[in-house]
């Protein structure tokens, strides 16, 4: 299960430290692709898989659907986790997510996000103010 939020830091090679007790989770290869929001999302191959599938059924006459694929799918690399546990991130992808220096990586139970440090406390800020009306929402649809 992946999750919990970890600070790690991007190294001038553009490599990231996955967090040790999540490794086992994200095994020796996993794919690395644009998220939502200016993150990215790092899955393990099994978890891509079937999300992939899920893109691929999409209907493409709908301009929303193909721009998703176009991004998700096409902004996709897999990538290797080394011998230290750290992955390397591509230009497009770093650029993408602003990704300076420091970073989260936040566990989303099957996948995990990568997020520029100073970005993530905005956005964490910003849903934490926000904390009543997300858990009226859940109420409703009988989550709580």
């Amino acid at each position: 299960m992946l999750i919990g939020e970890y600070n790690h830091t991007v190294d001038p090679k553009k490599r990231l430290a996955i967090p040790a007790r999540l490794r086992k989770e994200i095994g020796d290869r996993a794919v690395l692709t644009r998220g939502f929001d200016a993150c990215l999302f790092l899955y393990p191959l099994t978890e891509w898989q079937k999300l992939a599938e899920k893109l691929l059924q999409l209907p493409v006459g709908q301009a929303s659907n193909r721009s998703l694929q176009r991004s998700m799918l096409g902004g996709a690399i897999e990538v290797e986790v080394d011998a230290l546990g750290r992955i390397l991130i591509p230009d497009y992808l770093k650029n993408y997510a602003g990704l300076k220096q420091r970073a989260v990586i936040a566990g989303l139970y099957n996948h995990l996000e990568i997020w520029d440090a100073d970005y993530w406390e905005t956005y964490k800020s910003a849903a934490e103010k926000n904390a009543d009306m997300i858990a009226e929402k859940l109420g409703e649809l009988g989550m709580f």
